[in-house]
């Protein structure tokens, strides 16, 4: 397959479409419902709460939707995620107007709008070489693609966020979410065909068969380890960040969101090098080097740095991540069987959505008595670590498949 002829792929298109709309509308809760709790409430435990409740979710639902993509498939998958969720997004700004949205309502809510999302993203996911194919230099460059339309959601979201924030309310903006997966729905109903049901055995039925796998892999142990231990960082990060915009800024939503956005932005520039390098590069160099540099910038949170100096620390660290993850994906799709690919990304989700909560709570903690530098020293000491062991495991892999080779 052409480039040409991918980008012009009626699947894809309708995956890219989908995931602009409806992870916008995602990326704007995912800012504007910690932003509200912290600033009506004044507690950054409370905001924590409701962070580790998502981060929960995901994990429970996800252990227990092991064979739910495989049984539906991943189109069928997706539309219903979206439908179930576009309902229970709009009940939280219906119920707040009521007057009737207590605390531990939100969090029943927030539970049941997130418990979607495991099986939704390993669908999405997943379903790519359907679509496409399986040669590894097309799948490199769709992955680029995908990943680029949701990179943009991340530098969409937030900012847009930010405003509407300011202008109309963080529960308001709400709406537009539940809208986003209404569209979804119809995206992927008209235009994403394929992905239908997988076949299973007693090898490849449940999501322990995901873990089984990825602990026999001699790259993908070591790999996943660093990116669930990475990406539980990144939720810490998440929380952290509005107390590090008020500890130094003052109440600006609009800022918060600048600095997400600016990762975002950064990453779909990374993303578009990934595309237009992907046939002629070494991806699992790319892939092994690139985690550690993504981290890198984030050292710098650690000063007392002016607003666009920690712009610029996030838009370095989100072209890494744009440049990094492509082929990351690639190799870890085309090294998994088709059977099993579901269930693998699902174990990276639940294995992060379990250890989340427990460090969303610890550093919900820290940030109410000691406020923003201790929390963001651990993280980014922690990050550094799972960087380097991951990328170490990258680089023998890579001599051991040279070796190979030569032989």
């Amino acid at each position: 397959m052409t480039r040409r002829e991918l980008i012009r792929n009626r699947g894809l298109l309708g995956l890219v479409a989908r995931d602009v709309v409806s992870m916008t509308g995602t990326q704007m809760t995912m800012l504007a419902l910690p932003w509200f709790v912290l600033t009506t409430t004044g507690s950054a435990g409370r905001m924590a709460i409701v962070l580790a409740v998502e981060s929960a979710s995901l994990a429970i639902f996800g252990f227990l939707s092991g064979n739910l993509v495989a049984r539906l498939g991943p189109r069928r998958t997706m539309l219903i995620a979206d439908a179930v969720r576009a309902p229970l997004v709009a009940l939280v700004p219906l119920l707040h107007a009521a007057g009737l949205l207590s605390f531990p309502l939100l969090l029943v809510l927030v539970a049941a709008i997130f418990a979607p999302a495991t099986p939704s993203f390993a669908a999405k996911t997943s379903i790519l070489p359907d679509l496409i194919g399986e040669d590894e230099k097309v799948l490199a460059e769709a992955n680029a693609i995908v990943q680029a339309a949701q990179r943009i959601t991340i530098f969409l979201g937030p900012a847009l966020a930010g405003v509407l924030i300011a202008a109309i309310g963080a529960t308001n903006v709400l709406y537009l979410d539940a809208l986003s997966f209404a569209v979804g729905v119809l995206l992927v109903a008209t235009l994403v065909h394929g992905g239908g049901k997988v076949e299973q055995d007693e090898e490849t039925r449940g999501l322990a068969a995901g873990f089984r796998f990825i602990a026999r892999d001699r790259l993908l142990k070591p790999w996943m380890i660093a990116v669930i231990i990475g990406d539980v960082g990144w939720l810490v990060l998440f929380a952290a960040m509005p107390v590090l915009v008020l500890e130094r800024f003052g109440e600006d939503p609009a800022l918060l969101g600048w600095i997400w956005g600016a990762w975002g932005l950064g990453a779909v520039v990374g993303n578009v090098v990934a595309f237009r390098t992907a046939a002629g590069t070494d991806r699992l160099l790319v892939a092994s080097i690139g985690e550690v540099v993504m981290i890198a910038p984030l050292w710098l949170l650690l000063a007392d740095i002016p607003e666009g100096a920690i712009i610029a620390a996030l838009a370095v660290s989100g072209i890494a991540n744009g440049i990094v993850n492509p082929p990351v994906f690639t190799i870890v799709t085309l090294r998994t069987p088709r059977a099993l690919r579901a269930k693998v990304f699902s174990v990276i989700i639940a294995a992060t959505s379990v250890l989340g909560p427990l460090a969303l709570v610890l550093a919900g903690a820290v940030l109410e008595t000691g406020g923003f530098l201790p929390v963001i020293l651990a993280l980014v000491a922690v990050q550094t670590l799972a960087a380097i062991a991951f990328c170490a495991a990258g680089l023998r892999e890579r001599a051991r498949a040279g070796e190979v080779v030569t032989a």
